[in-house]
């Protein structure tokens, strides 16, 4: 009965064998495995360097960030940009050590290098792949697609590039979301860890002068920063620019040029007053600065890719130096004991904060309804699982000693079937067996029955679609008339003057849907609309629009489904429109957190606009599942009927 219980609650089973693996670990490496001799070397190793504890701070300000643009992305805009951060913090500490060790030794072990690296970063990653494949194979089978590409491309560090060769969406809130995601930027900085080691030794023996070596990194990161603006297109999705290594490795070598210049073993604790009220002063700026852009600079806006992003690196470069420097105030300001626990566990919240949120949304049909409680439920697991992973794996493996790791397996071995360590030994295996038969079955770019019939009847209705935007002849009642009266309520009289009504119908794939029942009763429309279209995005596609000629004097608009918006977007588009007749359909997204984010912002905008005519889709079909197909936002046959007659009502009464 017990174990039933657990299968029948998968996110509990996930979890409670996350614990025991965990525990296993525990059991294994933290009392006897954990080699002393190892936390000896490393010790003699930096035992020049000094731990900088403002550095904890930093990283638990942009790891919150993050955190709170996937789980409140209305009052956390710009919470991406801890990224950057990240890596700004990232390229200063690896350039730092690599400094010191050069100054020390006269050299780089280049092997020891990649050792603390692979230490430090991949057994974390390593566990957090096994535990969400076994789990996508257990209970959420949907996600096997691609299992193996994801698995393979992040285990070889190059995670960013497949998922710009896939297609894949970082902006796409709804459609392309995978507990993967996030490690494209763990992509980008095993790339650097592994090249920049051989740049470092290159630049230092043959450029040798620490000022020209700045200029030089300094360069490179402009140069990235300038190819970001170049391939970036305004109003289409940013994600290649987002993820690729060449547009996005600027931040990282911000960091690295900065301690080129502002080593952290050369600078004084003892400077003028003068001297210090400049660092404070830059230093509060910069914080204050990175703060706002957490809030207020959402990745839509086209100078984060014109300039934007390469600032906010500088900026935290500034942060990131002040923090450094003993002289000045800030590493107390940020030394505390709750930055310092979410900076030590900062790499494991950053890790499990997707896998997370998608295997808790997915059993949650209406994340939308109390999404503050299912906030902070996600909050206590992506904590708990992080606590988990820093205490039973990064911590006892930063100094695990591989060459024993014969001679404890011999002795796990020799256990007695009934030993606890023996049985979580057991049960690791059997998650781990359960894992690698997900990710040898995974299929490719396969899709199933359902999905091949939404795609189908997508495809049929985007060639409906372009097909409206042809020059239209007044269309006559033909003998189906009484058919379209029936299907959708309409009176003669109200079907009359829709075959002679002239509407622009915008949205997304919900929209895009109904174009060939939109068009049963509105002949003479015109529609434009596309799957993953975003609300941002509308204004510039409008403009198009009406340039052409294409956008008549009544304007349905249908967005919101694939991600939330602010009042200035909204406020562009109306611009863009006039003062034609705009009908502004809301959005039924149960699945999504922006459902009620969305669906208020409309509610304002009908109050702020007189010419927008709000229908409520919402309301019309909260209480009809049965309307939809299994996501429980594209309508079916029956639910595009109600949702097309709801339309027509609006416009025609």
């Amino acid at each position: 009965q017990k174990n039933q219980v657990f299968l029948k609650n998968p996110v509990l089973f996930f979890f409670m064998f996350s614990l025991v693996i965990f525990c296993h670990f525990y059991g294994m490496m933290k009392s006897r495995e954990m080699n002393r001799e190892g936390k000896r070397m490393e010790k003699k190793r930096i035992k020049k360097s000094r731990y900088i504890t403002g550095f904890d701070g930093i990283r638990s300000l942009a790891v919150i960030g993050v955190i709170f643009y996937h789980l409140i992305p209305t009052s956390m805009q710009g919470g991406y940009l801890g990224v950057p951060v990240f890596f700004v913090i990232s390229g200063y500490l690896i350039t730092d050590l690599l400094r010191q060790e050069w100054q020390q030794n006269g050299k780089i072990q280049m092997k020891d290098f990649y050792i603390r690296r692979i230490k430090r970063l991949y057994p974390a990653m390593l566990v957090l792949l096994i535990l969400s494949s076994a789990y996508i194979t257990l209970f959420q089978r949907n996600l096997l697609n691609n299992l193996r590409g994801i698995v393979t491309s992040s285990l070889l560090y190059v995670n960013n590039w497949w998922q710009i060769n896939h297609g894949m969406s970082y902006f796409d809130r709804f459609s392309g979301e995978s507990p993967f995601t996030h490690l494209w930027s763990l992509a980008l900085e095993g790339q650097h860890y592994l090249i920049f080691p051989v740049i470092f030794v290159l630049l230092v023996k043959f450029v040798k002068r620490k000022n020209k070596i700045f200029a030089i990194l300094s360069i490179g990161g402009l140069l990235s920063a300038i190819l970001m603006g170049i391939l970036y297109t305004p109003d289409v999705d940013p994600t290649r620019v987002y993820y690729g290594t060449d547009t996005r490795i600027f931040s990282v070598w911000v960091g690295s040029a900065l301690a080129f210049i502002w080593p952290s073993m050369q600078l004084k604790s003892k400077i003028p007053s003068q001297a210090k009220r400049v660092l404070n002063a830059s230093g509060i700026l910069a914080l204050v600065l990175l703060m706002l852009s957490f809030i207020y600079l959402g990745a839509q806006q086209p100078f984060v890719y014109y300039g934007g992003m390469y600032l906010i690196s500088l900026i935290a470069a500034v942060l990131v130096a002040v923090t450094a420097h003993p002289g000045a105030s800030l590493n107390r300001l940020l030394t505390n004991r709750f930055f310092t626990y979410l900076g030590k566990r900062s790499y494991g919240i950053y890790l499990y904060q997707f896998p997370v949120m998608i295997f808790y949304e997915a059993k949650i049909k209406n994340i939308a309804n109390h999404s503050w409680m299912h906030v902070l439920i996600e909050l206590f697991l992506i904590l708990f699982m992080s606590e988990l992973s820093y205490q039973l794996v990064e911590k006892p493996m930063r100094y695990f000693n591989f060459r024993k790791l014969r001679i404890k397996v011999k002795e796990w071995l020799a256990l007695p079937l009934k030993n606890s360590r023996k049985i979580t030994g057991i049960v690791c295996a059997l998650v781990t067996v359960t894992a690698l038969v997900g990710i040898t079955t995974a299929p490719s770019n396969q899709v199933d029955a359902a999905q091949e019939k939404f795609q189908k009847d997508i495809a049929k209705n985007k060639e409906a679609a372009e097909k409206t935007k042809d020059q239209q002849n007044k269309v006559e009642l033909g003998e189906n008339a009484e058919e379209i009266m029936a299907t959708y309520g309409l009176t003669q009289a109200q079907l009359e003057e829709a075959y002679s009504t002239e509407v622009t119908a915008f949205g997304d794939s919900v929209m895009l849907g109904a174009t060939i029942d939109l068009q049963q009763v509105f002949p003479q429309a015109i529609v434009d609309a596309d799957v993953g279209r975003q609300l941002y995005q509308a204004a510039e596609l409008l403009k198009s629009l009406r340039e052409q000629g294409l956008l008549k004097d009544k304007v349905v608009l249908a967005l919101g489904t694939n991600g939330t918006a602010t009042e200035a977007q909204f406020d562009s588009i109306m611009a863009t429109i006039g003062e034609r007749q705009v009908y502004l359909v809301n959005v039924h997204v149960p699945t999504q957190r922006w459902q009620n984010e969305v669906n208020d912002l409309f509610n304002r905008m009908a109050e702020k606009y007189d010419n927008i005519t709000l229908i409520d889709w919402y309301s019309e079909s909260v209480n009809h599942e049965e309307w939809f197909r299994e996501d429980s936002v594209h309508p079916d046959e029956n639910g595009l009927t109600a949702y097309v007659s709801l339309i027509a009502k609006a416009i025609l009464n």
